[in-house]
């Protein structure tokens, strides 16, 4: 019986040159020179984390980070969660960016239901961060792949895993 699965993962790679990006980025621009600008990615705990100076400074920095992900992995920025801006040492500011990988429950749950409202003879089971879909017939899973990817749009799901 074919199956495939539904997942999210992060490229890690990718993700490491847009850091670099931003990274030589910041050293380059004029209005970041003696600052406390800068980026850093912790992936033991799946952080961004950006220093600034202020408020807007921090802004900035996002707003040369984020093109950086899109250019390399498209709809990544969508799985970043913002943490609250925090001060840090006098008048300096820091930021956490939490990067979700996997499928959380509610969204899989959403998932599994929407499969099953299409009324496709497939079957969705939830399969830790990941939906495993199985059915009898090859179009009948390339019919959830489609529904599936134009009705979660605020989430980057990928599927993989295609087992005949």
């Amino acid at each position: 019986m074919p199956s495939f699965d539904f997942s999210s993962e992060a490229d890690m790679a990718a993700l490491h040159n847009a850091i670099d990006v931003t990274r030589r980025a910041i050293d380059n621009r004029y209005d970041f020179k003696g600052t406390s600008a800068k980026v850093e990615l912790n992936e033991k705990d799946k952080l961004i984390t950006l220093y600034g100076d202020s408020d807007f400074q921090l802004g900035q920095i996002k707003d040369l980070l984020l093109p950086a992900m899109e250019k390399k992995e498209k709809e990544s920025t969508k799985r970043l969660e913002d943490q609250p801006v925090q001060r840090v040492s006098g008048n300096k500011v820091k930021q956490e960016l939490k990067i979700r990988i996997g499928i959380e429950t509610e969204l899989a749950k959403k998932i599994v239901k929407l499969i099953k409202d299409s009324k496709l003879k497939v079957q969705a089971s939830i399969q830790g961060d990941a939906v495993r879909v199985s059915g009898a017939k090859r179009d009948e899973l390339q019919a959830c792949i489609a529904t599936v990817t134009k009705a979660i749009t605020d989430f980057p799901i990928k599927y993989g895993n295609f087992r005949e």
